[in-house]
């Protein structure tokens, strides 16, 4: 594939722009995987083999992805939308590049798999691969998601096995369970869920009769959110991750 269409298919800019930023010595190639220094190109019509290819793009590292994953640890006061209401998106704590890669749909760059409310924080995947987002948002599929809740009042065992046993929300017909549930302080549960109504947990809680004050997921399907991935930053999914993301589903 061409420089200027590998560096278009990761989202770095029209074909033309990519082509201006080889033309002017922005673009360099580790030539060698074990390369020390990446080698700069020119030649925007020049062809690599893409897959495996590590790029340096105006002074930062980047690998080709075929398609983006990408684990987020997102923070509290964010939205999970391209046009926040009243809140900065957590689009914004993404490089430009990821935002921006070329899609067959309308939407451009990757796209949040699933949503967290403005003041819930925790683990979020974003990627560019369709089905893969609806694999893991699919309520017929059964992907656990695991929530570390603290309660406004002290946590009853009664509210617990509301919540286990199902409760009724507005607007539904039939009891929503949570997949299982756990106390883990006077005023904190673990719940985790295998589908995803619109605030679901508040939901639920306020219907077993407390009140969540804080919300944090920590785990979809079998993964967890790493310890040393800080609120605010984001990573690539590494390939065991990614498998186990996909077996969940």
């Amino acid at each position: 594939m061409q420089l200027q269409d590998i560096l278009y298919s990761q989202g770095f800019g029209t074909r033309r722009v990519c082509a201006g930023l080889v033309q002017q010595g922005h673009v360099a190639i580790y030539v060698d995987g074990d390369a020390a220094e990446p080698v700069v190109c020119r030649d925007a019509t020049q062809d690599f083999e893409e897959h495996g290819l590590r790029l340096n793009v105006q002074g930062v590292d980047w690998p080709y992805q075929d398609k983006a994953y990408i684990l987020l640890h997102k923070p509290a006061g964010t939205e999970c939308s391209q046009k926040p209401s009243a809140y900065p998106s957590i689009y914004t704590l993404l490089p430009s590049p990821l935002r921006q890669r070329p899609s067959k749909s309308n939407v451009q760059g990757v796209q949040a798999v699933g949503r967290l409310d403005q003041d819930t924080t925790g683990m979020l995947i974003l990627t560019d691969d369709g089905p893969f987002i609806h694999r893991l948002n699919s309520p017929k599929r059964h992907v656990p998601k695991v929530y570390d809740v603290t309660a406004k009042h002290e946590v009853t065992p009664e509210q617990i096995k509301r919540l286990l046993d199902g409760v009724l929300l507005h607007d539904e017909n039939q009891n929503v369970r949570a997949a299982a549930c756990e106390q883990t302080g006077s005023h904190t549960f673990r719940l985790t869920l295998t589908e995803g109504k619109y605030h679901q947990v508040k939901r639920m809680v306020a219907a077993a009769g407390n009140r969540v004050e804080g919300l944090h997921r920590s785990r979809i399907g079998t993964m967890d959110l790493p310890s040393d991935l800080a609120a605010g930053k984001w990573r690539w999914l590494t390939i065991d991750e990614l498998s186990r993301l996909t077996a969940t589903t």
